[in-house]
């Protein structure tokens, strides 16, 4: 896997965050790398940034939270993970089903500004197992329409986590006048697929698209990781025009949701950076638009399970993508 060179660093580990032993001692801080493409003249400017500024009025801040929802109760069927999924995959369907589009905007410093938000899977998948499955192009090569994600082993589903996340976000963004859309609101029996969900942000002609994810590896894996996209040009494929802004947008999510979360970065994914380039995803290949992927975490993880069932925890999530989301778009 192509990875990124790294000429600076930033340290930081968030609070009770105990990671299980890694490729490093195990004091040694975590860190979220800094693209080699970053001048050096503006370095610290953009480590400022990316942790939040001065204060909470800062240009990243989004604004007072919402109040937290508890968290969703298990399905009866526990979906699983299937081996190559699109990065708990995103999924795409055919683009005529019309994706989930926000309240008239509000007047603030995001209004004309327009977020695209792809819940990842489908509360639905499991119950379409053959329409999931079939093939879609991702440019590079053709690839299951989508999975059905994760699940803590107590059944709280990636899916439920995604959209409990994504609305979240909706609210945080829309109060600062940014156009909110989501790729999915539980509006469809399944997907869309992961060619469709590239086809909403791009017909958005979004300014940012993150995809919201939770992991499913193995326990004693924790943390969270944000996937960029690599320089991708085959078939339907171009990402060279989005790998540099995705990947601000990528660090300034990494570093907004240390802050405001606690959570520190993968300990198994990213070499502590969070940050993770691949260029076998097609929510991310399809894309024309900067867009991202993030994982807040590992739901097959104890430590990690607990927060990712909490409200309060979600509510610290939705509101460290958006702050990211937020000192992105203002620069």
């Amino acid at each position: 896997m192509w990875r990124d060179r790294k000429v600076a660093v930033v340290s930081y580990v968030g609070p009770d965050f105990e990671p299980s032993p890694p490729r490093r001692p195990r004091r040694r801080p975590l860190t979220v790398a800094l693209a080699a493409l970053v001048p050096g003249a503006l370095l610290g400017w953009v480590v400022y940034e990316a942790v939040g500024g001065s204060d909470g009025g800062s240009a990243g801040a989004v604004g007072t939270p919402v109040s937290s929802r508890a968290p969703a109760s298990p399905t009866a069927s526990e979906p699983t993970d299937s081996g190559n999924d699109d990065a708990k995959q995103p999924s795409p369907t055919p683009a005529t089903s019309a994706p989930g589009t926000s309240a008239p905007a509000a007047s603030g410093p995001l209004k004309g500004k327009v977020i695209v938000i792809d819940p990842g899977h489908n509360p639905g998948n499991f119950q379409h197992t053959a329409e999931i499955n079939r093939k879609v192009n991702i440019g590079t090569n053709w690839k299951e329409c989508d999975t059905t994600g994760t699940s803590t082993n107590a059944g709280y589903t990636e899916a439920e986590f995604t959209l409990d996340v994504a609305h979240r976000m909706r609210t945080l963004l829309q109060a600062q006048g940014a156009t909110v859309k989501l790729t999915q609101d539980g509006d469809r029996p399944y997907g869309p697929c992961v060619d469709e969900r590239a086809r909403i942000g791009n017909a958005a002609h979004a300014d940012a698209v993150v995809s919201v994810h939770a992991d499913g590896s193995a326990a004693g894996n924790r943390g969270f990781h944000v996937i960029l996209p690599g320089s991708v040009h085959a078939g339907a494929a171009d990402t060279r025009p989005i790998v540099a802004p995705s990947r601000r947008l990528g660090e300034r999510i990494a570093g907004n949701f240390v802050r405001v979360t606690g959570s520190a970065p993968s300990n198994y994914i990213g070499d502590g950076t969070g940050l993770d380039t691949r260029t076998d995803l097609g929510g991310l290949n399809l894309s024309t638009v900067p867009k991202v992927f993030i994982e807040c975490g590992n739901m097959r993880d104890s430590k990690d399970e607990a927060l990712l069932t909490s409200g309060a925890w979600r509510q610290k999530a939705a509101q460290g993508i958006s702050e990211g989301i937020v000192s992105f778009l203002r620069g």
